[in-house]
């Protein structure tokens, strides 16, 4: 169709928009966690006594917040950039494809892949930050930090009983002679971890994505693809005839007269193991930083379970949100919005793809309703017409909201991944 037409429809302005109040919502939720690392954490009462928390206090961290934020968010940047336009279409372009149809379905996959990372990072940071200051948990390195007054502890109680000792009284954050604000305020910033959420959000992203574009999966068979018997299908050399009796001759797997035979084992192959190492890379990376933070006293071991658990969460349902399922989508995306449901779609819809889903009701409508008259009045030429002229027509109708959808959004990526070959 690209190659007739020679040029690439224009894009909706208003489908444009929408996918900009996207960016906004993300940038305005990263922008919401950071600010609320800026503000004064709740600060739990603690005791003198708690093993737990007087851990010494390491000056130089193995993994820095910077060095964590370039590693967890601009390497998954960078990837995705050049995994996108060095690796988007891939091999199934037509020839002949305008460069323009090519390079706006690179911009798209670039777009979507930003895009869910951008969430998952933004979503994690904003739901870190504000469990941190409503939590006020101690670090393992708190009464370092702390550099508590000794000598007056008892004016500072809050709880316990009194055992003649500090023993079992808990003191307030009051007790606290250390000068450095902004120090003593991230002791009670441990739960969760957000290197370890930060990590996870943004690097277990990376892995699926990169799955997803090197086609790295567990192998699987179509359901409907071996036309085979149950013994047939897992033999190792699959015959046309079988004997119960006596071997069996191997035997080309073409017969009888046009039929496929073929064993179930030969349906899908497992990809290349240095793929599997190379998407397990940014994931084994996140679990080094997630570590470093044990290692540097700054988490206690569930703040660190946590906080990766909460980040993988926020990455699957990111990765997930923008792109279809890496077991059964051939490494694409899903597709643009329609114009129609660029902001909204409303109750009865399958969703904000295309006006399919009210056309499919008013098929499903036409059939039941002709059924039930058919079984009251009896079957009629009458009515055996108008529902064939019903069904022609919300065919009609099915192909011309595709189209239209098609003119919206400048490409169709209504097809099923399987056949998306003819139209990129």
């Amino acid at each position: 169709m690209y190659r007739t037409l020679g040029k690439v429809p224009p894009v909706s302005k208003r489908l444009i928009a929408s996918y900009v109040l996207d960016w906004v919502i993300i940038l305005a939720t990263a922008g919401a966690g950071l600010a609320l690392g800026r503000f004064e954490p709740h600060k739990r009462h603690f005791s003198l006594m708690d093993p737990t928390i007087s851990f010494p206090y390491t000056e130089k961290e193995l993994v820095p917040i910077w060095l964590a934020g370039v590693i967890s968010g601009g390497m998954p940047i960078l990837l995705v950039i050049l995994v996108s336009l060095i690796f988007v279409p891939g091999p199934t372009v037509p020839v002949g494809t305008p460069k323009a149809v090519v390079w706006r379905r690179k911009l798209w996959e670039l777009h979507v892949g930003l895009l869910g990372l951008g969430l998952s990072l933004a979503t994690a940071l904003f739901f870190t930050e504000a469990t941190k200051n409503i939590f006020g948990k101690p670090r393992p390195d708190m009464l370092s930090r702390c550099q508590p007054d000794i000598e007056n502890w008892k004016n500072y109680i809050v709880g316990g009983y009194e055992l003649g000792s500090m023993d079992g009284r808990v003191v307030s954050a009051a007790i606290c002679q250390q000068t450095d604000t902004k120090k003593l305020d991230d002791g009670f910033r441990s739960y969760p971890s957000g290197h370890s959420s930060t990590a996870a959000a943004g690097l277990l992203y990376l892995s699926l994505f990169l799955a997803s574009k090197l086609s790295v999966r567990i192998p699987f068979a179509m359901p409907s693809a071996s036309t085979l018997s149950r013994a047939d299908a897992y033999a190792a050399f699959p015959v046309s005839e079988r004997k119960a009796t006596s071997p069996e001759p191997y035997e080309p797997l073409a017969k009888p007269a046009g039929k496929a035979f073929h064993a179930f084992r030969s349906q899908a192959a497992s990809p290349p193991l240095y793929l599997l190492f190379l998407i397990t890379v940014p994931f084994s990376v996140g679990v080094f930083i997630a570590a470093s933070r044990w290692y540097d006293y700054r988490h206690h071991g569930f703040d660190i379970l946590f906080g990766f658990t909460m980040g993988a969460i926020l990455a699957i349902y990111s990765f997930r949100f923008y792109h279809t399922p890496i077991s059964a989508g051939a490494g694409w995306a899903w597709g643009p919005r329609s114009h129609r449901h660029a902001f909204w779609s409303g109750i009865g819809l399958f969703g904000y793809r295309s006006n399919a889903g009210e056309v499919h009701q008013q098929q499903q409508y036409s059939e039941v309703s002709g059924r039930d008259m058919t079984e009251l009045r009896g079957p009629t030429p009458d009515i055996e017409a108008n529902l064939s002229a019903d069904r022609a027509r919300n065919d009609y109708e099915l192909q011309q909201m595709r189209h239209h959808q098609q003119q919206d959004t400048g490409f169709d990526f209504g097809t099923h991944p399987t056949t998306q070959s003819n139209r990129i």
